[in-house]
């Protein structure tokens, strides 16, 4: 009898294994579509190519169709006119800018490679024009190559100084290689140029960076003040949630968050924020049934990490194994498309994957680019991989520009205990709590547990 239950429990055990096997090819099946979709209507890259009609003047197609309206509507239209004006490097330009515009929307980085294409065919038919330079900028610093988006920056300001996007990128490239000094330079010279939306976000967050929380709230709101497209004021709102959550404000960030919304109800990072401050301020059951509906159709690695938290806090550890794995598959699928997601898989792996592949990847991030998000990730990485003497420089580094993050603080109060520096490690953890107290679904409650053993210990 003994023999027979438990070849029934074998039995059990093995069909749900392979029930979670099918339910999670079915879920990496979805992300693999979620990414791809929009890579069939390839339309006018293919469609023009061997058209001869004479070529068209470049304002032919305004890049205002990127804020005018939606971008996929924007896109379609142009496709469209590229199949009559296939000579128009404007408007190839234009759609290249739309297809890493909308992979930032969207998630989606099968949007990479038409980009790619798009702005080759643009430079192709006109080298060295100022638009799709400017287009090879943003799409080098959406896939995360921040040393060549500097250089295509340099060039189109060469050109033109007063160039909004090229202004844009270059203070992001400057800020995610870490040169922050640079950047503070380089955003008031923006600021000085082309003061508008899009450097009063890059300027914010570079005060942010540095520890002005006063001032980057002030610019951010300025810059909504003076948004007018739906895009415009999803994005700063958004900005204006992250940075009030960032200091525990989650009255403010839900505010601010369901401002985003009513511009642009699919708003990823405002879905986002917005169920994280509903978990962090105890609403877990709208935070749980928010970020199921922000991975149903984005599945992103830091939301598949947020739902996996929540289903781990609930005790639902199988749900929540099934995200972080999917985190892998977006990994795989962006690298496939020319993103580096080394920073993504750093993060993603420290806490709920492989820890060794944790770290090659912090390491092999921190080799592009000298960042505090660097520098944090590498620390965890380490700490995580038992070398945590090898860690503390680095979570020191994190956290010496004045950034006001939470986590970072967390990391390094963790780090600082198990390297015997007690006294540092209650401070940094209790800043990290005292900051931001919901700052992390599971970290938090790991903070409030180590300073309880610290405290014992005393």
């Amino acid at each position: 009898m003994a023999s027979r239950t438990n070849a029934d429990e074998s039995e059990t055990v093995a069909e749900g294994a392979v029930a979670r096997r099918v339910r999670l090819g079915g879920s990496a099946v979805l992300l693999a579509i979620a990414l791809t979709a929009g890579s069939i209507a390839v339309g006018a890259l293919r469609d023009g190519g061997g058209t001869t009609t004479a070529a068209a003047a470049p304002s032919a197609v305004s890049p205002a169709l990127l804020t005018g309206g939606d971008l996929d509507t924007s896109i379609v239209s142009l496709q469209d006119h590229l199949r009559s004006q296939p000579k128009d490097f404007g408007g190839w330009a234009t759609l290249g800018l739309a297809y890493v515009e909308q992979a930032r929307t969207k998630g989606d980085p099968s949007r990479y490679p038409q980009a790619d294409k798009a702005l080759d065919r643009s430079l192709k038919l006109k080298p060295d024009n100022e638009q799709a330079l400017a287009g090879r900028a943003a799409l080098a610093a959406a896939r995360h190559d921040f040393a060549h988006a500097l250089r295509y920056a340099d060039q189109v300001l060469r050109q033109n100084p007063y160039d909004e996007r090229a202004l844009s990128s270059r203070i992001d490239a400057l800020v995610e290689l870490g040169r922050y000094a640079d950047a503070a330079k380089a955003a008031d010279t923006a600021d000085a140029r082309k003061p508008g939306v899009p450097v009063f976000t890059r300027y914010a967050y570079v005060r942010e960076l540095r520890g002005d929380v006063s001032t980057a709230e002030r610019v951010l709101k300025q810059a909504l003040a003076s948004a007018t497209t739906p895009g415009d004021v999803a994005y700063v709102a958004a900005q204006l949630g992250q940075l009030a959550f960032n200091q525990g404000d989650y009255e403010a960030a839900l505010t601010s968050y369901a401002r985003a919304l009513a511009a642009d109800e699919d708003y990823v990072p405002a879905l986002e924020g917005r169920a994280r401050a509903q978990a962090a301020s105890g609403d877990r059951a709208a935070a749980l049934k928010n970020m199921e509906d922000v991975v149903a159709r984005y599945p992103l690695p830091g939301p598949l990490v947020e739902l996996g938290e929540l289903y781990q806090q609930a005790g639902d550890q199988e749900k929540a194994d099934d995200q972080y794995a999917l985190v892998d598959a977006w990994t795989a699928l962006a690298r496939a498309n020319g993103v580096n997601a080394d920073l993504d898989t750093a993060l993603a792996a420290a806490d709920h994957g492989d820890k060794a592949a944790a770290l090659r990847a912090a390491r092999a991030e921190w080799k592009r680019r000298h960042t505090v998000h660097t520098a944090d990730a590498l620390a965890w990485a380490l700490h995580v991989s038992g070398k945590d003497a090898e860690a503390l420089p680095y979570a020191r580094r994190a956290t010496s520009t004045g950034y006001r993050n939470a986590a970072f603080l967390y990391h390094r109060g963790m780090i600082e205990r198990a390297t015997g520096h007690t006294k540092d490690a209650r401070t940094h953890l209790e800043a990290a709590l005292k900051l931001n107290p919901g700052f992390s679904t599971l970290g938090a409650a790991e903070a409030r547990k180590a300073l309880k053993t610290l405290e014992a210990a005393k």
